[in-house]
């Protein structure tokens, strides 16, 4: 049986919080220990300049996200660890597959048509502040997936559109130049692909409603405590499925214990003591990790180190594999 590729990347524009670890980073670092999968784990340093024109911040948010995989266990002796920006052929490929991209794809993004919908609303013109960034962001993303011939990557339910353009991308180049990329599947886990935050929307920077993963325990249980819940009293049943506070135990819980719970909301359980069985459980599959991710703060050489051997790595695939694809557009030597 051949092994899959497992690929997937964390923009660097700030602090790692639950929902990046339960919806991205634990089922890769899970991954990154079965020895038939291939996994490639990123940095994704280029994405986050859509976003983000602070450079201490851009420093800081791939130190920190850096130290939060190594912390938790990723095995970088089996996957491939590396920071998008040390991968020179990432951008020349991203150029090649803008050349074969239709715009009306592009056109149809999610973020992009967004951004488009809320400058009208405002009065402004349809493309208002809009950067060529944001609109080719997909096109970069399908680069990073094909550059290793990913056939899985783990996504949230909002990224999985980006993964049907990839596999598009690829199909279009593909039936011009030859098969040379495979067509990647996106890996959702349901339950916790998003996951809310403290208001009960999506747990999201841009929302400003996350928890920041490293906490210190006191701080951590203060934010778990704030969660927004409704007023229903102690007795009253509470539905789990309408409960900000129920999924993020359940992203953290067993089946047994998520079942456990679901049946206490229903039976009536207070807010508080809710909460603090969330962070009991939260806090314990952090704590370890948290002790290793201050220690690797403290050192970032060490950081470094790994990141640079994870990008010789990467391009020993990268490299021979953009040659072919250049020589399959006809990017040729003469002679």
């Amino acid at each position: 049986m051949s092994k899959r590729t497992v690929l997937t990347g964390i923009t660097t524009t700030g602090t790692p919080h639950l929902g990046n670890y339960v919806g991205a980073i634990k089922p890769c670092i899970e991954a990154s220990h079965d020895p038939d999968v291939q996994s490639y784990y990123f940095l994704a340093d280029f994405h986050s300049l859509v976003k983000s024109q602070d450079p201490e911040q851009m420093r800081q948010s791939t130190l920190e996200i850096a130290a939060t995989w190594l912390a938790l266990g990723l095995d970088t002796q089996r996957a491939i660890f590396y920071r998008q920006s040390d991968i020179p052929e990432i951008p020349e490929l991203t150029w090649i597959l803008t050349c074969s991209t239709a715009k009306g794809l592009m056109n149809r993004a999610h973020a992009y048509k967004g951004a488009v919908q809320e400058n009208l609303d405002a009065g402004e013109d349809a493309d208002y502040a809009i950067t060529m960034g944001l609109f080719s962001y997909p096109i970069l993303m399908a680069a990073d997936i094909l550059m290793f011939n990913s056939t899985h990557v783990p996504v949230g339910k909002d990224q999985v559109q980006h993964l049907e353009m990839a596999r598009d991308i690829a199909q279009r180049f593909n039936h011009h130049y030859g098969e040379l990329f495979a067509l990647p599947e996106a890996v959702v886990e349901e339950h916790v692909a998003l996951l809310p935050g403290k208001d009960g929307r999506k747990m999201s920077k841009s929302y400003n409603n996350t928890i920041p993963l490293w906490l210190p325990e006191k701080q951590l249980r203060k934010a778990i405590m704030r969660i927004v819940t409704n007023s229903l009293e102690p007795g009253e049943p509470k539905d789990p499925d309408d409960s900000a506070l129920f999924a993020i135990y359940a992203a953290f819980a067993g089946k047994a214990q998520r079942e456990a719970m679901r049946q206490a909301y229903m039976d009536g359980i207070a807010w508080g003591e809710a909460k603090q069985q969330t962070f009991e459980l939260v806090n314990q599959e952090l704590v370890q990790g948290r002790e290793r991710y201050d220690a690797l703060i403290a050192e970032p050489e060490r950081i470094e180190a790994v990141l640079r051997e994870g990008a010789e790595r990467a391009r020993a695939f990268a490299t021979p594999f953009l040659a072919r694809i250049r020589d399959a557009v006809g990017i040729r030597k003469l002679a």
